[in-house]
């Protein structure tokens, strides 16, 4: 199945986005890159392939920056306003699927910035593959004081050897949002869901395991 190449309006510019709906789809998520890729990347191919087996729709999109083909990301505010623009198209094209938000890295922590800010019309659930918490060898919460703001539920998938995410750190995290937040914890997986041979585990099976939580939480809340 190929996905299909859709615009979105951002303001009084334009970026692409790739939606990939199965037949079987049960919901829809908003899929937003990381800082370093865009959306064609292959991971975020890899990540859509797979939640389309799982009866999951996506649209991922870029960011302007990636859009314009550069490298430094958008400061929040224009980010926010792809994410909002790319959640309302979300709606105009499977507006029948129940829809779910978030993305990688960057594009879910942006995300959940902008639903904290102001909540994004019909967004059931935020769910993030991979939580940027701090930077590497940086640790610190700030970056999820934003989130005391988020009145839907949110699913945090991390892998327990993320340098992004240090368990010692997310953990009170979560705890603190309370119980409409919940962790999923990939053993031995790093910030991008890859692990070590050492580890008996191979990086198909980690990302199964992510992919596989993911798509069991948002079609139960859809439903």
């Amino acid at each position: 199945m190929d996905p299909l190449n859709v615009s979105i309006p951002v303001g009084e510019d334009e970026v692409s986005g790739l939606l990939l709906r199965p037949p079987n789809a049960r919901a829809l998520y908003l899929f937003a890159h990381g800082a370093g890729t865009n959306m064609t990347h292959r991971s975020l191919a890899s990540n859509a392939a797979g939640l389309a087996e799982r009866g999951i729709a996506t649209l991922r999109y870029n960011f302007l920056y990636t859009e314009k083909g550069g490298k430094r990301p958008d400061p929040p505010r224009l980010a926010h306003t792809a994410v909002r623009a790319a959640a309302a198209r979300a709606a105009e094209l499977a507006g029948d699927l129940p829809l779910f938000a978030g993305g990688r890295s960057f594009g879910g922590r942006m995300t959940s910035q902008t639903q904290a800010e102001e909540p994004l019309p019909n967004v059931r659930g935020l769910a993030f593959l991979g939580f940027p918490l701090h930077p590497a060898g940086k640790p610190g919460v700030d970056r999820a004081d934003h989130l005391t703001n988020v009145r839907v539920p949110m699913l945090f998938i991390s892998g327990t050897r993320d340098a992004l995410a240090e368990l010692d750190l997310l953990q009170p995290v979560i705890a603190r949002l309370g119980g409409r937040t919940s962790l999923h914890l990939v053993d031995e997986a790093d910030h991008s869901f890859k692990v070590a041979a050492k580890s008996g585990r191979t990086n198909a099976e980690a990302e199964a395991e992510a992919l596989d939580a993911l798509a069991n939480w948002a079609i139960l809340l859809a439903n």
